[in-house]
């Protein structure tokens, strides 16, 4: 090939690169982005008749959205290897930030969970080990060969259970649980052995005994037994059960219409705006705009899988199927909370409960799956 072919040749390439889509040059995965928005569209629209149409609640969660959304292109643009280096500093700054809870929080509901920075914003250090604990695990394992030997597994769980010792002491059972999944999904998608599930199955009888009697405060008991039987204290304890469940059945079908919901703005259905937005939902949009909102959350869901099955290397890999199971986890567990399935642990809806920390956190951990699919695409294509 002449020097002059090949000049041409790489002008051509260079003219392709020139005209090759944004998305693609911030690394954003076109797909993710469209569901998120769409989530966030939702939000608007629920969030507006939940709130009982308050606009300054609506500036606090679009401005939340904004940060979070920047806060997810910024990630993209960091290679899975760059933040694997950083991940034990990273681990060990979110486990200082527990420690420093009880010492210096600020107690908010009967509860101290949250650092406050003087002058620019009060966060929850746990929201942050949402992120972090899939990355921790992923990192440990990715070094060693796999599947994880006992020895692995032990560690692995020395990383899982020191964070959520420190959330239990919160006190904060919710999120302590949905913590411990996203490492254990690490750990399983990591190839662990049966024996070692058939173990923690038979361990968990015990377990969960011991937690009951010396570890679950009085309020947390009360929401179990609230769970098996909530009419027991109906004016109670059960009160957000029965309102919820209120909501979603006279909701029906099609729902009464936006804005035309009774539960929510006559201020029966408790946390109609965080928690319980989803009986708000389906009071107003019915069935249909439920099973709408869960297939928009079931592509997502399978979006994530996708990305974590063509990652190129067991710590991408190990990290987008956890972050991807934790955020199915969520939905499960807000849906079977509300509808009366799981006990109330307070766990919001995915980008759709009201809620700042929460909504950046959840952004952050769906720009490290585009971080995980742009660049493995970029390093397939030799860039």
């Amino acid at each position: 090939m002449s020097w002059a072919s090949t000049r041409a040749l790489t002008g051509g390439e260079k003219g392709l690169q020139r005209r090759e889509p944004l998305w693609h040059r911030l690394h954003i995965d076109p797909w993710l982005m469209l569901l998120v928005l769409t989530l966030a569209a939702v939000a608007g629209f629920v969030l507006y008749s939940a709130s009982s149409m308050s606009m300054a609640m609506m500036y606090r969660q679009g401005a939340a959205y904004a940060v979070g959304i920047a806060v997810m292109i910024v990630i993209a643009q960091f290679q899975p290897r760059f933040m694997q280096r950083w991940v034990p500093f990273a681990y060990i700054g979110a486990v200082i930030l527990l420690i420093a809870v009880p010492l210096i929080g600020v107690e908010a509901k009967g509860a101290q969970r949250w650092l406050s920075i003087p002058g620019l914003m009060r966060f929850q250090p746990s929201e942050i080990m949402k992120l972090i604990m899939p990355m921790s695990v992923a990192w440990y394992l990715a070094r060693r060969d796999l599947p994880p030997n006992f020895k692995y597994v032990c560690f692995s769980l020395l990383i899982i259970g020191l964070p959520v010792l420190l959330i239990l002491k919160q006190p904060d059972l919710g999120t302590s649980l949905l913590i411990a999944c996203s490492g254990l999904f690490a750990l399983l998608l990591a190839g662990l052995r049966w024996r070692y599930i058939l173990g923690a199955a038979v361990l968990l009888a015990p377990a969960a005994t011991g937690m009951w009697f010396f570890v679950m405060h009085e309020y947390q008991k009360r929401r179990v037994l609230t769970f098996l039987n909530p009419e027991s204290d109906p004016l109670g304890a059960g009160w957000n059960i029965i309102q919820s469940k209120a909501a979603i059945g006279s909701g029906g079908v099609l729902g009464k219409g936006w804005l035309q919901g009774t539960q929510s703005h006559l201020d029966f259905l408790p946390e109609g705006h965080t928690d319980f937005i989803i009986a708000a939902l389906a009071e107003e949009f019915g069935m249909v705009g439920v099973c709408l909102l869960l297939v928009v959350y079931l592509l997502i869901v399978l979006r994530g899988l996708y990305i974590a099955q063509h990652a190129h290397d067991n710590f991408s890999k190990l990290l987008a199927g956890s972050v991807t199971l934790t955020f199915f986890v969520y939905v499960f567990v807000n849906i079977g909370m509300v509808s009366g399935l799981l006990p109330v642990v307070g766990v919001p809806l995915p980008l759709i409960s009201y809620g700042g920390t929460s909504l950046v956190t959840l952004l952050a951990g769906f720009g490290i799956l585009m971080s995980i699919h742009t660049h493995h695409k970029w390093m397939a294509q030799g860039r």
